[in-house]
């Protein structure tokens, strides 16, 4: 192979120098790690008292529930240790929880919420996951509910208004999707489904319909949802859909 001449090297070295510059730049902001927020040893106790509190609830139906108590109570402990405020509401949802753990039949709702606060408390990292902050927040707020329902044949109050809350804002998200050019299928698509779940789990047959419509609305006309039929169509069904949320509370 023909050697390259020398005055070619030098302009693809002066084209590429500011892209070189840039990255090198930025290299010792990627490579530094994330300071961690909780001391280290805390953390790994608090993941031992999490895989502790896990056992204990997959083994419920064949152990007895003994041991759940005390795991979760050994978690709230160290909750307050953290003096963060998403762990302890986190700590106090769980045990608020566990003090209906010897009624005869628990509500479904109130184990489907323990059981997802639990397979986050399972996530690696432990406190120190990046989404841990939000995820606490989300699944204290569920048990909150959950825990102050009367019974599993009742519909709470409290609960569907945390339902509306949440689902008026991932109709929002939407309506700023659909409006972006072009419209973000992929924020459309995971909001709907996201709602259409939310709305299963609490027995809104209504929203989970048209919920899950909207998304197979958007799923087949992924490509051409910047044309105005489609448009048009996404958004009446986003309308019909805020609609129907707006009802569940009344």
């Amino acid at each position: 192979m023909a050697d390259v001449p020398e005055h070619e090297l030098e302009g693809t070295r002066a084209a590429l120098a500011p892209t070189l510059e840039a990255t090198a730049a930025i290299l010792p902001w990627v490579a530094k790690p994330r300071k961690a927020r909780f001391d280290p040893k805390l953390n790994e106790r608090w993941m031992a008292a999490c895989e502790r509190l896990s056992k204990g609830w997959s083994e419920r139906h064949a152990t007895g529930a003994e041991d759940i108590r005390p795991a979760i109570f050994g978690l709230y402990a160290i909750a307050i240790e953290t003096a963060d405020a998403n762990c302890l509401r986190l700590g106090e949802a769980l045990a608020s929880a566990a003090d209906r753990l010897e009624e005869s039949a628990l509500p479904t709702r109130l184990i489907a919420a323990i059981t997802a606060a639990i397979e986050c408390l399972s996530e690696a990292d432990g406190l120190e996951h990046p989404a841990f902050p939000e995820r606490a927040a989300h699944f204290a707020k569920r048990l909150e509910a959950c825990t102050a329902m009367a019974n599993d044949n009742e519909r709470s109050a409290v609960l569907d208004q945390l339902f509306v809350d949440e689902a008026c804002e991932q109709i929002q998200l939407m309506h700023d999707a659909l409006a972006t050019l072009p419209p973000d299928a992929y924020a459309l698509t995971t909001e709907s489904l996201k709602l259409a779940q939310q709305a299963e789990l609490l027995e809104i047959w209504g929203v989970m319909h048209l919920a899950r419509q909207l998304s197979d609305c958007i799923s087949r006309n992924a490509a051409e949802l910047d044309t105005p039929a489609i448009r048009q169509e996404v958004q009446d069904r986003l309308e019909a859909l805020g609609n129907s949320i707006a009802t569940v509370n009344r």
